[in-house]
């Protein structure tokens, strides 16, 4: 079953579609009919997005998954980039960004994010345009449902409930997938071996996903969603949402076969085609509504019909209100609020950009002993010692060699406990003590700055470098 395009309905089938749409549209569950048009198809795509959901945990990079967040070890594998505890700051700009991002859009777009990119919004057009194809239109489904049950009925019922499961398992254990290897989590779930988390992890997911996007539905977007009763005052006068244009569809009137207009009459002729594509079943005439996720289908359906009657699409738009009202609008770029947006976007992009090029793979913290701060040795030697950290951000364990640098030219300075290499493990700090030893004749001041050298090669033959300043302390001059 293709989905019907409004043009191959006569008048007289659109308003006894309106009719059976107003007589029903106080049921508990809103069966929306489905057509094709320019916003639908974009939904499609837009919905395509979530296929990286599914699929991102599948890909490889060497030996281990390209995207792992691998909380019990701490580490977050993006590619190539390991980010660990002390690196999660960044997290912080990623968050405020996207979260100025949803503002802006909204106050320039309205909830393009709630219509085309939502996973409840996703997730609940897959699974009615799945009833759609098993139970049929909108006046099949409602017949369906107050139908006794019979052999029909539960075979009809019980290939959608069973497709309805795959795909709330697979959005399960993809979520899981996530969070630990994919492979060997399919493997632990066959054999019965994955941990208990994962399998709460799952039946909550699976029990979420059939009872929010195959029940709840619209529900969802009325009392659960907090982001339909805040984006009211997030859009304004200037906002470009779907709107019904008022002064050209008003006053409504029938179109009656073979008679003209009444004098007066706009061009809207009240078939409630806008109310029977809305997902959440809003009349966009009566204005901006908290249940409207402005996916666009109104305009859709009503572009059709203005098709099929010869009149000029856009009765329903994308536009802003005082577009409608023919006000004059403020250029995107005079907006004060876009530019206030657009700093705080640009900032947060610029925290992560300078915490990413400033990243190393190894990074080396040095702790001073203070008890004592120096030790006098039998050879005439100052003594002191330091306590290294070494952080290994690398997918592999690597051998580390440790050097030591002064300022100044003291002759005489030897490191000692750094004879061999340190193995630093992937992942972890590896703690090391060392001291470092300069004759006394040789100090020149009480305290001298040196430099610790870290340096190990990974699998490929590359270098990885790392530095950082401590002080060495001599007895008063």
């Amino acid at each position: 079953m293709s989905e019907k395009r409004i043009q191959e309905q006569s008048i007289e089938e659109l308003y006894a579609e309106a009719q059976e749409h107003k007589i029903n549209v106080g049921d508990i569950k809103i069966h929306a009919k489905r057509m094709g048009g320019k916003f639908r198809n974009l939904k499609w795509l837009s919905n395509l997005v979530w296929l990286i959901f599914f699929i991102g945990p599948y890909l490889r990079l060497g030996e281990r998954q390209a995207v792992l967040f691998d909380i019990p070890n701490r580490q977050f594998h993006i590619f190539s980039l390991t980010l660990l505890p002390q690196d999660l700051w960044m997290l912080s700009f990623v968050l405020l960004f996207f979260a100025i991002l949803l503002a802006v859009v909204t106050a320039l777009a309205g909830r393009v994010w709630c219509g085309f990119f939502c996973f409840q919004t996703v997730w609940t057009d897959v699974f009615t345009w799945i009833e759609d194809k098993l139970e049929g239109g909108p006046a099949k489904r409602r017949k369906l449902e107050k139908a006794p049950w019979s052999v029909s009925k539960i075979l009809i019922r019980g290939q959608k409930y069973f497709l309805w499961l795959i795909i709330a398992i697979l959005t399960g254990v993809s979520f899981v997938a996530w969070f630990t290897d994919a492979y060997e989590l399919w493997a632990d779930i066959l054999t019965f071996n994955a941990s208990s988390t994962a399998y709460i992890t799952i039946l909550m997911f699976i029990f979420g996903t059939v009872y929010l996007a195959g029940f709840l539905r619209e529900q969802t977007c009325f009392w659960l969603c907090p982001y339909a009763r805040i984006q009211a005052v997030m859009i304004d006068d200037t906002s470009i949402v779907p709107s019904y244009d008022v002064s050209r569809g008003e006053k409504r009137g029938r179109l009656l076969k073979g008679k003209p207009a009444a004098e007066g009459q706009g061009d809207c002729v009240d078939c409630n085609q806008c109310v029977a594509v809305c997902p959440t079943g809003v009349d966009i005439r009566g204005g901006q509504q908290e249940g409207c996720i402005m996916c666009g289908m109104c305009i859709d359906a009503c572009d059709a019909v203005m098709e099929k009657i010869n009149k000029p699409k856009g009765l329903i738009k994308y536009a802003s209100w005082d577009g409608i009202m023919g006000k004059k609008e403020l250029p995107l770029l005079k907006r004060p609020r876009v530019w206030l947006y657009g700093a705080i976007m640009l900032v947060s992009i610029l925290g992560v950009t300078i915490g990413l090029s400033g990243m190393e793979t190894l990074e080396l913290k040095i702790i001073h002993s203070r008890q004592p701060l120096f030790v006098l040795q039998s050879d005439g030697t100052i003594q002191n010692r330091y306590t290294l950290k070494i952080l290994n951000k690398m997918n592999e364990n690597l051998k580390v060699s440790i050097a030591v640098d002064a300022d100044k030219d003291y002759k005489g300075l030897v490191l000692i406990g750094a004879e061999n290499e340190l193995l630093a493990k992937h992942g972890n700090v590896t703690p090391m003590t060392v001291f470092v030893k300069v004759p006394k004749k040789n100090l020149t001041e009480t305290s001298q700055a040196i430099t610790f050298i870290i340096e190990a090669k990974d699998k490929s033959g590359e270098v990885h470098k790392s530095e950082r300043k401590s002080v060495f302390i001599g007895p008063n001059r």
